[in-house]
């Protein structure tokens, strides 16, 4: 069981660490040739939540089925549940296909010499940068639940 808790952990840690990341990568004031470098790093990060979270959701619903927390309806598993799911959701459906535009756009060959982004891309920038949020916020409520849930 201890071996289970700390493969859930490590895993929820790895999965949803990296959202908390793309605030660094996606700031500010960056030059153009740093969002290349960031939006490289952000690819390549992509797939530790891929990975670490569906880790996480195995083996936390693992925990819940043979460990001693009680029913599955309790409210810190569903909102759980709940906040990964979202966190997935706004991460793989809302985020991901404006930041592969973004990312296309930045390291398309032919924008090498670009030293800013233009106005559309600076939008889409913006847009992206800004969702993140959501899922940031989400990963904090639902490290939050599994700091305090019932003993």
């Amino acid at each position: 069981m201890t071996f289970l808790i700390i493969i859930h952990v490590l895993s929820a840690i790895i999965g949803v660490g990296p959202t908390f990341f793309s605030h660094v990568l996606l700031r500010n004031n960056q030059s153009l040739e740093e969002l290349r470098a960031s939006l490289k790093m952000a690819h390549r990060l992509e797939l530790f939540p891929k990975i670490g979270g569906s880790i996480a959701l195995i083996t936390g619903l693992l925990l819940v089925m043979i460990g001693n927390y009680g029913k599955f309806a309790q409210l810190w598993i569903i909102g759980s549940l709940v906040a990964y799911a979202l966190i997935q959701i706004i991460v793989i459906a809302v985020i991901s296909p404006s930041q592969k535009k973004l990312t296309g756009w930045v390291l398309d060959i032919a924008h090498r010499n670009e030293k800013t982004l233009p106005d559309v891309q600076s939008k889409l920038f913006v847009k992206v940068s800004n969702l993140y949020y959501g899922p940031t916020a989400l990963g904090v409520i639902l490290f939050i639940m599994m700091i305090v849930r019932p003993s």
